[in-house]
């Protein structure tokens, strides 16, 4: 099946410096006072003590990755992952704004660098060691955002001067991975819908006994609805082979999930139990 004009190929590499640095000295130092032996602690210190401005970088950092990683599929051991064309528009726009607001958030990290260091030696007593931290210039290096799109190949396209025997054969090998990635690829909105079922289902299994304990009694919030509807959404884009039964699947959920109300879930053991039982029927009908 071609699905070279169905998606890209795109690879997110995103670098946020730690801060942090093992303390031989104080480590050692906590292994004697207990008569512990090597390599039973360590004393890593938070270079940034007293400031949340990398963390928050950091932080920033994992949503860019968490976005990267929820709309695109696993593909190549070496990171690169399959961005449906349909999403590209969407993706494309959402991901420079991280890059922008990164950037903006790391420029503030330069321009305050040394005053960071200055509150870090207040919060850091005896631990604060100058020499722990690298110039400026080094710590440019250590953030970075890049975002590299490239065509999905099909074919074998080695143009290797070797006898055509083993060119056919390099081709029945790349041909044989591909449609392994593309199989693995296509495992994750299976996984993710199946999921999401049985979430919604473990959610509306009604607890036993007439005396819940309130602190363990189910809580029902919008996600319980946002969250399905949003991945019934989700995987129109991520089915880049057009599989029926995956459409199917979705398109159960989403009539499934069509009109349900938060407030009635919340307040109707009927309304808990038909949902759940048309969810049931959906796990029990597809292999998964």
């Amino acid at each position: 099946m071609s699905i070279s004009s169905s998606a890209v190929l795109v690879e997110l590499n995103i670098s946020v410096w730690t801060a942090n640095k093992l303390d031989k000295g104080a480590t050692d130092s906590v292994l004697a006072s207990n008569s512990a032996s090597s390599g039973s602690a360590q004393v890593r210190k938070n270079l940034m003590a007293g400031t949340n401005k990398r963390k928050n970088i950091s932080d920033y950092a994992a949503k860019a990755r968490l976005y990267h990683n929820q709309t695109t599929l696993s593909w190549s051991d070496k990171g690169a992952r399959l961005l449906p064309t349909s999403l590209f528009l969407d993706y494309k726009q959402n991901m420079n704004a991280y890059q922008s607001n990164m950037t903006t958030m790391i420029d503030d990290f330069y321009a305050n660098y040394a005053d960071l260091i200055d509150l870090a030696k207040h919060h850091m007593g005896d631990l604060f060691n100058p020499y722990d931290y690298p110039s400026i210039e080094e710590l440019r290096s250590k953030f970075g955002f890049r975002l590299v799109f490239s065509p999905l190949p099909e074919g074998g396209d080695f143009r290797l001067d070797i006898p055509k025997a083993d060119m056919d054969e390099l081709g029945e090998q790349y041909e044989s991975a591909f449609k392994d990635r593309l199989k693995d690829a296509m495992r994750e909105p299976w996984e993710k819908l199946h999921k999401s079922l049985t979430h919604i289902s473990e959610k509306l299994t009604e607890e036993d006994g007439d005396d819940v304990d309130e602190k363990t009694k189910k809580r029902y919030h919008d996600t319980l609805i946002t969250n399905a509807q949003d991945l019934c959404g989700l995987l129109t884009h991520l089915n880049i082979t057009k599989d029926p039964k995956l459409e199917e699947a979705r398109r159960s959920l989403e009539l499934t999930m069509l009109g349900v109300d938060i407030d009635a879930i919340k307040e109707s053991v009927d309304v808990r139990s038909s949902v759940k039982a048309k969810v049931d029927d959906i796990l029990k009908k597809f292999d998964w």
